[in-house]
């Protein structure tokens, strides 16, 4: 029989893998993986703050987008890190819950900008005309602002609802604090916090889904109606990059939380956790830049003036 217990001060993370042997060259591993990832994203910050050329609404969300990435990949990688040279794997009561609330943050937030991205790229092939009036600065702007609301309050009821169950055990099946191995932990029936998952997060997640499908079904048959080729590959060619990385996050984040609970496995949970929270974050700075003839203009431009002072 389980035994209630609230008075838990720390949790233990298992992290990725229970082979000391490993840990060390995974900590080189995720090292790496994470300094290239807030480099490539600060590049593309700097380069946007710095180039006029691309002082346009969908260069201004790529750079919260940005900023949102390597916030998102610090939430889960600097404490993993830390954990790798440890002996002891823990994480206080409270670390763990701020630890959740930011995860949850950054990817419900995540969800809104890259639906932003869409609406924009909507405008822009299929409204021209009116592009520069619907998408002004304090449209954007509201646009970043509501994506941190929505962000700020799914994550807040989350952790709240998590976090006031009683827990029997303090090890965690899991990299970080997430919703559904610190679940595993309750002394009770979690049925209320699967559901909010499922209607909440539903929300977030699949809401944000459809606004960016509505929007690419109509930049679809907008761009068909183009006669000239080379018309149809650079509208397409715009689209190409938001659409590999709304893929990767989407696919990996829904397959996570919205799957029956009997098909949750321990280390099937941890790689797709990798794949959204640091893999995800490690590719959209090259998904954005290599594919993107104007970030690359700018940044040969930015490089010519550096060299010329």
């Amino acid at each position: 029989m389980k035994r209630y217990n609230h008075t838990f001060s720390e949790f233990i993370l298992t992290g990725l893998s229970e082979i000391s042997e490993l840990e060390q060259f995974l900590f080189l591993i995720f090292l790496v993986i994470y300094l290239i990832t807030v480099s490539g994203n600060v590049y593309i910050i700097v380069v946007y703050r710095f180039s006029s050329i691309l002082h346009k609404p969908m260069y201004f969300f790529l750079a919260n987008f940005s900023f949102l990435d390597s916030c998102y990949i610090s939430a889960t990688v600097l404490k993993m890190l830390s954990n790798f040279l440890s002996q002891e794997k823990t994480i206080s009561f409270y670390g763990c819950a701020l630890q959740m609330y930011f995860v949850w943050l950054f990817g419900g937030t995540e969800c809104y900008i890259l639906a932003a991205m869409a609406y924009d790229r909507y405008n822009a092939l299929c409204r021209p005309l009116l592009y520069n009036v619907v998408m002004s600065k304090s449209m954007c702007v509201q646009l970043i602002c509501g994506s941190w609301i929505i962000g700020a309050i799914n994550s807040l009821i989350h952790t709240i609802l998590t976090f006031s169950l009683p827990f029997c055990s303090n090890k965690i099946n899991h990299f970080f604090c997430d919703v559904p191995p610190v679940l595993e932990l309750s002394c009770t029936t979690t049925w209320i916090n699967e559901l909010v998952i499922y209607v909440i997060s539903g929300c977030v997640i699949i809401g944000s889904c459809i606004l960016i499908l509505v929007s690419y079904i109509k930049i679809i048959s907008t761009v068909l109606q183009v006669h000239a080729t080379t018309g149809r590959q650079k509208a397409f060619s715009t689209c190409t990059s938001h659409l590999i990385v709304v893929t990767v996050f989407y696919g990996s984040g829904i397959f996570m939380y919205f799957r029956p609970k009997s098909s949750y496995g321990m280390d099937q949970d941890r790689l797709i956790s990798v794949m959204y929270t640091i893999i995800a974050p490690m590719l959209n700075p090259f998904v954005y830049s290599l594919r993107n003839n104007e970030v690359k203009l700018a940044t040969r431009k930015l490089l010519y003036g550096l060299r010329k002072q």
